[in-house]
């Protein structure tokens, strides 16, 4: 009787655990990432500088 209800109870914890992971992950994913733009001056630098390796 006490495997039973240890079994249950492992169970139970393994599926919250899991739930949580896949909140966690679906959260993640719905992240939207935000890029700060380039400051005035440096688009034209790094251009000129492919310019120049080429």
């Amino acid at each position: 009787m006490k495997i039973l209800i240890i079994s249950v109870i492992c169970v139970i914890v393994v599926i919250l655990v899991l739930g949580l992971t896949l909140m966690t992950i679906s959260k993640g994913y719905g992240y939207k990432h935000k890029v700060d733009p380039l400051p005035a001056g440096k688009e034209d630098d790094q251009n000129s500088r492919s310019n120049r390796d080429s």
